[in-house]
Parts: C-alpha cells; structure tokens; sequence
C-alpha cells in the first residue's frame, strides 16, 4: 500500500559500537519510514551524539528519549506509545535491516487492522552469518518468531496491549501468544528482513527458562521435560560462573 505509514522503534543503552549501522539500516531504505523513534536507557558513551547526528541529516521525524527504564521491554513500550505509523518495527541497536525491507512490508501488508507481517531473520555470530531462520506462524507453540523480523499494526498493540515487564527476556513471545489467540492474521514474507546478532538476554539460559516455562504452559512441553531442562539450565549456569573464576 503507497500510502501506509511505518514507524520504527529502536531501544537503546551504551550502544554506540553498534547503534550506527542500525540507523544506516533505516536511513538508508529505498521507502523511508514515517518516524523513527529511539529509547535510550540514559547511554553516557556517545550513543546520544550519534543519535543526534542521525536526527539532523534524515528527512523523516526521529525522536528520541533518554531515561532510565525498567528493561528492554519497558523501553519498547515507550516507544510504542509513542509511535503513530500505521505498522510499527522493532529493530534493537545491535541488529539492522536488510535493504529493501520497508518496501516489502509495504507491499505484503493486506490492510487487515489486526495484522503481524513477518519474515526471515539471519543472525550474525562475531559479525559471520551464522544461520537463516524462518518460523511459521502455525508453529508459533514451538518456536517463537523473532521480533527485529516483525512489523506489527498499531491497533494489535492498541487492542491487545504491550508488553508484559515481568520478563526479561521472553515478553514478545508471551505478547504473540495473546495475538494470535485475539484473532491476529500473520502475513509471511519470504525474504530476509533484519541480521540479528547473537548474544544478550533472549540468548542466555535465563532466557531459555522463560520460553521452556510459556511452552510448558501452554502444553507444548511435559512437566518432566520442564523440571528436567530448567535444572540442567541452572547447572550450566552455576558451572559457567565456577569456570569464570
């Protein structure tokens, strides 16, 4: 669709060794967002300057907010508040997107109020291309669907809610879940929309246990298998903390 608006969110901390290539990722689309909207968490290592830097040069509306925040998750909630664009992106400042891509959400979006249009991700280890993932929606139960690889309407985050603070690392998966169970349609787009790199909290066994616990929840994982996985997270944990000293 010509006319529709895409906003994109970004939340940020002390990430000005990667922050740069994020915003080029956007600058630098064929089809230039409605907004840009960046939360920073209060960054004091020259985040702020390039950030404004970024503000100065773009044609569209960059607005950020620096502030302490409560998480990731409170961070983007701030900043899809604030957003006014029709279909809203979350891209975080250690990820970028693909050329192209606000072209082909653009173009794969069906009009639907309640609608998650999403695609492929390829994540980075060190900077080396490290896998291609794609997980359809049918399967959403077993494997959630990454969020930098997601743009959603505005009224799914208006009528469905944000997300919720008390995780840390699993709030969009929780957040999808109540989509698609509120009737929201998923619109797959087969093309690689954002490099993400691998590390950080959805990454770290924290991380895991949040996701084995919503599975379980949900039936998708027996409470044996729960018990069994969730203690042996807490060994890895406690053997990687003695190997550290």
């Amino acid at each position: 669709m010509a006319d529709i608006r895409l906003s994109v969110v970004t939340p940020c901390y002390n990430s000005a060794g990667s922050i740069e290539e994020t915003l080029k990722s956007v600058e630098t689309q064929s089809r230039q967002p409605y907004e840009h909207i960046i939360i920073d968490g209060g960054s004091t290592d020259g985040t702020l300057d390039l950030i404004r830097a970024y503000a100065d040069r773009t044609l569209y509306e960059v607005r950020m907010v620096s502030e302490p925040d409560d998480g990731i998750y409170d961070a983007m909630n701030k900043g899809l508040r604030l957003a006014t664009g029709d279909l809203i992106g979350i891209i975080n400042s250690d990820d970028r997107y693909e050329e192209g891509v606000l072209d082909a959400i653009a173009d794969a979006y069906t009009g639907d109020a309640h609608e998650i249009i999403y695609g492929m991700i390829r994540t980075l280890d060190c900077g080396r291309e490290r896998t291609i993932e794609f997980y359809h929606h049918d399967f959403l139960l077993d494997r959630m669907i990454n969020h930098p690889g997601c743009f959603v309407t505005k009224a799914c985050y208006d009528d469905y809610g944000l997300f919720d603070t008390k995780f840390r690392s699993s709030a969009d998966y929780d957040w999808m879940k109540r989509a698609m169970d509120r009737g929201a349609v998923f619109t797959p787009v087969h093309m690689i929309l954002a490099d993400m790199t691998i590390g950080g909290m959805s990454s770290s066994n924290q991380g895991f246990r949040e996701t084995l616990k919503l599975q379980y929840e949900w039936g998708r994982v027996s409470r044996a298998r729960y018990l069994a996985y969730t203690f042996k997270s807490y060994v890895g944990d406690a053997y990687r903390k003695l190997t550290r000293r």
